[in-house]
């Protein structure tokens, strides 16, 4: 018997506001967060706020991925609430284990409580984008077969998000600067524009003098990827940088007019920790 009541799942750096995920009833597994004084769970009791002020205070903090206690409890809520299923869609295996903890307590549940749990190859707004477009898929009626043999890896494979870091150091520090090229760009206002590899580890794919060019280049990225396609998402996002990210809309949606969507996100905690603050983000999802 296929699912009718489909529940949707993510992890804490899908960056999704408290109140978009309530509005479209997805659930949300904490990351950990170790830091000098103890474990916090990734915007629940801690936020990127806090870890901008701890980089800055010279601490570096570890993330972990979620304890299967906390999963298999959301997974428990979602029985409860009556729901037949569940269309999960995690952090970037080339990021963390949170996607193959998943998939590990899907497998093991075997009592006909179906768990598909995909890997979006992506992190905050790459991964926040499937998600919300998935909630408005199944308020649509899309069937359970549809969403996860067509619709979901259509929408991972359509996502292409762009991010701006003010600074490569804590990526290098926190081993996760993967493909990544370290610039000597301090002293030049070299930044780079990162993206997901095909492996799911973040990339390098341009680099940019200066803040201002920051933004045109996210922008031109973003609309080079969406191409000619007509029926689209998008996506801005912001670590610390609310002001600028709010040009990024403006700029974006007047070059993308016709979107279906636009969503933003505030990068979280976890994500933080590797990235810093002076963050920014564009994104598209095309849907045709």
């Amino acid at each position: 018997m296929a699912p009718q009541k489909i529940a949707l799942l993510t992890d804490s750096c899908a960056d999704l506001s408290p109140r978009l995920a309530a509005e479209n009833h997805i659930y949300i597994v904490p990351l950990r967060i170790l830091c000098a004084d103890g474990e916090y769970s990734d915007g629940v009791d801690i936020r990127s706020a806090d870890i901008y002020r701890r980089l800055k205070a010279g601490e570096l903090p570890q993330t972990s991925l979620p304890s299967a206690e906390t999963a298999g409890a959301v997974l428990e809520e979602i029985r409860d609430a009556g729901y037949d299923g569940v269309i999960a869609v995690m952090l970037s295996s080339g990021l963390s284990g949170t996607y193959n903890l998943l998939r590990l307590i899907a497998e093991e549940s075997g009592d006909g409580f179906p768990i598909k749990v995909f890997d979006s190859v992506s992190g905050s707004l790459g991964q926040g984008l499937t998600v919300l477009q998935l909630a408005e898929d199944i308020r649509n009626g899309m069937d359970w077969e549809t969403l996860v043999e067509r619709r979901a890896p259509q929408l991972i494979a359509g996502t292409y998000p762009f991010f701006s870091v003010d600074t490569l150091e804590y990526l290098m520090k926190g081993g996760r600067i993967g493909k990544v090229t370290a610039t000597a760009g301090t002293l030049l206002q070299i930044k780079p524009i990162i993206t997901f590899a095909p492996d799911g580890q973040l990339q390098s794919i341009a680099k940019v003098r200066g803040r201002n060019q920051v933004i045109d280049k996210l922008v031109s990225m973003t609309v080079d990827r969406c191409g000619g396609h007509r029926k689209y998402n998008l996506a801005v996002a912001n670590g610390g940088a609310a002001a600028e990210m709010e040009t990024v809309r403006q700029k974006l949606t007047a070059a993308l007019p016709h979107y279906d969507h636009i969503w933003d996100g505030e990068i979280d905690g976890t994500l933080s920790v590797y990235i810093g603050d002076g963050v920014l983000g564009a994104a598209v999802q095309v849907l045709d």
